[in-house]
């Protein structure tokens, strides 16, 4: 590696103005400047950021702490936010705690479980210096993690935190299940079953008051008996297909794609031809769900938007705290901060009979 005293050596210079060049504050004729920059693109001299970071106590990298990286949000969300740190280069090491590998669904509430993990992550993240934290979470729910234990800078991703001074970035659950459910109005629906998680969870409560306002706008009351919750899985999106059909609804919207795989399940094996007989919604857009037969109408999650505003955040306190103001896309500062999803309009869905 070609150091910043080979550069100096090279041009005839201090090592001081080679710096200083670099950095920008050099007081040195434009020849001496320009010698300098055509030896780094020769050299292919870059700055050891790590060194630098001791020296001035910041070392440009970001530890990103996700529950699971094979949750099915996980992937895009920390790719988005390691392009957007390294845009402004920024390294990203990431800590998998590997949550719902260890104990599936059984681990929400289990507080020594959780910190039997998440502890030692912590203590190597704050022995490693890095700036600031980012993490993702792997559904939306209140995390206290965070909120005494250090002064760095923190980001909490697709969950919310009750600090004040750590943002949230998450879906707007509420605003998109209204979208899609005012889809379904729009087609003469009334009666419209809604299949939902298990009922403490904030997907299924924020998904069902989007639900609501948009049986309310259309002046339909709203029915208990057209509710079902269950946990998430493939058989209670059977077994919610079943109880509410009994209902005579026309339509049923299953707030996760893969619970609307069990909709798909319990009507075909009735003969009941969706998108004829009835319509069905999802939500996520699961990469199956454009193989269902028909094809699901659905709504797809901003991940990519919220790993890219997360990082921004992030980011923005880090460079701020410089003297460097980021371009930012978003203006409002709120703590807590929704991305809109967005419908995906497939074959799924007909006119009411």
């Amino acid at each position: 590696m070609v150091t910043l005293k080979e550069i100096a050596e090279k041009c005839g210079v201090s090592v001081t103005t080679v710096s200083n060049v670099i950095n920008g504050k050099a007081k040195t004729s434009d020849e001496t400047k320009r010698r300098i920059m055509e030896v780094i693109k020769e050299t292919g001299y870059r700055p050891n950021v790590m060194a630098k970071g001791l020296r001035i106590k910041r070392t440009r990298t970001i530890a990103l702490i996700a529950e699971d990286i094979a949750q099915f949000t996980s992937p895009t969300i920390i790719e988005s936010i390691m392009e957007t740190c390294e845009k402004m280069d920024y390294r990203v090491v990431v800590h998998n705690l590997r949550l719902y590998d260890r104990w599936q669904d059984t681990w929400y509430g289990r507080d020594s479980e959780y910190h039997s993990v998440i502890d030692p992550v912590i203590n190597d993240v704050l022995a490693s210096q890095v700036d600031g934290i980012i993490y993702v979470a792997g559904h939306a729910r209140i995390i206290k993690t965070f909120n005494k234990f250090t002064d760095l800078p923190v980001v909490m991703c697709y969950a919310y935190s009750e600090s004040k001074d750590i943002p949230s970035v998450v879906i707007d659950d509420e605003l998109s299940a209204y979208e899609i459910v005012s889809y379904l109005t729009a087609n003469g629906h009334e009666r419209i079953g809604f299949v939902g998680g298990r009922i403490d969870n904030i997907h299924t409560a924020q998904r069902l008051m989007g639900y609501q306002r948009a049986m309310f706008e259309k002046g339909l009351l709203f029915d208990p008996k057209l509710i079902y919750y269950g946990d998430w899985s493939r058989k209670a999106g059977y077994e919610g297909a079943k109880k509410l059909m009994e209902q005579k609804v026309t339509a049923l919207f299953g707030v996760s794609d893969l619970m609307t795989g069990g909709i798909y399940d319990y009507l075909y094996e009735k003969g009941i031809s969706i998108g004829e007989d009835v319509s069905v919604v999802g939500f996520d857009n699961e990469s199956i769900s454009a193989f269902f037969r028909p094809q699901l109408t659905t709504t797809a999650l901003p991940l990519r938007e919220i790993g890219k505003k997360s990082a921004e955040l992030l980011l923005e306190k880090l460079e701020n705290a410089n003297g460097v103001l980021l371009d930012l896309e978003y203006e409002a500062k709120p703590q807590v901060y929704k991305i809109p999803c967005e419908m995906v309009v497939r074959q799924s869905v007909c006119k009411a009979k």
